[in-house]
């Protein structure tokens, strides 16, 4: 029996053409860029404009994902789209990319699970794969996090960036692909990074707009030392299932954070700067979109060899976090 594996053969991503600096902050809030970029690695971050919105992103990464790919998007069986900021509440902000995209024989849906979502996404993804239920799959990871963000928090504003990444999928018979992924959550912690409004629980009303619970709240330091370990278990859960080693892995695309918690990461992982991907000092933290953006960024630019054994790891609200290995 011929085993499939789920390949990535086109990466597309997305991101707001306005640039919003640190020197821009210190004239909107009380903070400087040498704090930001002490405390996070940031310089900069996109942020949507007027007219533009999560499903922009998302159809926009995943043209140029369906373009490298050289797919139809009639030809795609499934769309997932990993967000906490869709367009609407209903319909899914993949049914909107499904139109926009003229994917007309795709089914198409919406997870939730923050900055692992894209993650989540692939894992998805590879079940169907797997299984032959479908041959080709399109992942988007988006946010447009600049919605639902408190502009006077000095505490989180800084840290958030709007984009979108995408990856088509195909069936492969190859050894080459994903070859696992590991998905895990903690409902017990949400309370330590989450968006109190505007959901059923606290429905929308003008006290609730007052208070700004709708804006992202979050305790960073506590949320810093779980992300870091449970990353840590992420990737060794993923080579250990493979029969790898630390020593065999080429490259490391983590979730865009904060540059601290990436190495911390790398230093606990015992891996060289060299063999680690960061861009979270251009575009800050995107949630789901950080890992597709980066995997588009690194798959570009030539860093992604044929072959390299690449391990994707993300942290996120939930609490969830999750890891893909593959065979690039």
């Amino acid at each position: 029996m011929t085993i499939l594996h789920a390949k990535i053969i086109g990466t597309g991503s997305a991101v707001p053409e306005r640039v919003l600096t640190n020197h821009d902050l210190e004239q909107m809030v009380d903070t400087s860029d040498d704090w930001i970029t002490v405390r996070t690695g940031i310089k900069e971050r996109r942020v949507a404009s007027e007219g533009e919105f999560t499903s922009t992103f998302a159809t926009r990464a995943a043209q140029r994902a369906l373009e490298m790919a050289g797919v139809d998007p009639a030809d795609l069986d499934l769309i997932i789209c990993g967000t906490v900021t869709p367009d609407f509440p209903f319909p899914s902000t993949a049914c909107i990319v499904q139109n926009d995209l003229g994917a007309t024989r795709a089914a198409a849906f919406d997870i939730s699970a923050a900055c692992s979502g894209f993650l989540y996404g692939l894992s998805i993804a590879d079940k169907f794969i797997k299984t032959g239920t479908a041959t080709h799959i399109l992942v988007v990871g988006v946010e447009v996090l600049s919605r639902i963000v408190d502009w006077t928090d000095r505490n989180t504003c800084c840290l958030f960036g709007d984009g979108a990444g995408a990856v088509v999928l195909a069936a492969d018979k190859s050894s080459s692909g994903i070859l696992s992924t590991h998905i895990y959550s903690d409902g017990s912690y949400w309370e330590l990074l989450h968006q109190p409004g505007v959901g059923n629980r606290n429905p929308a009303s003008q006290q609730l707009l007052d208070s700004g619970q709708v804006f992202i709240k979050m305790q960073g330091n506590e949320v810093f030392k779980l992300a870091v370990r449970a990353m840590e278990d992420a990737a060794h859960a993923a080579l250990s299932a493979n029969g790898f080693s630390i020593a065999d892995l080429d490259y490391l695309i983590p979730h865009q954070a904060n540059r601290r918690i990436i190495d911390a990461i790398s230093k606990r992982l015992g891996l060289s700067s060299d063999k680690v991907f960061v861009n979270v000092d251009r575009y800050g933290n995107t949630s789901a979109a950080s890992i597709p953006i980066a995997l588009d960024e690194a798959n570009r630019t030539g860093a992604l060899k044929r072959d390299a054994l690449v391990l994707l790891d993300a942290f996120g609200g939930g609490l969830t976090w999750a890891s893909v290995l593959m065979r690039w």
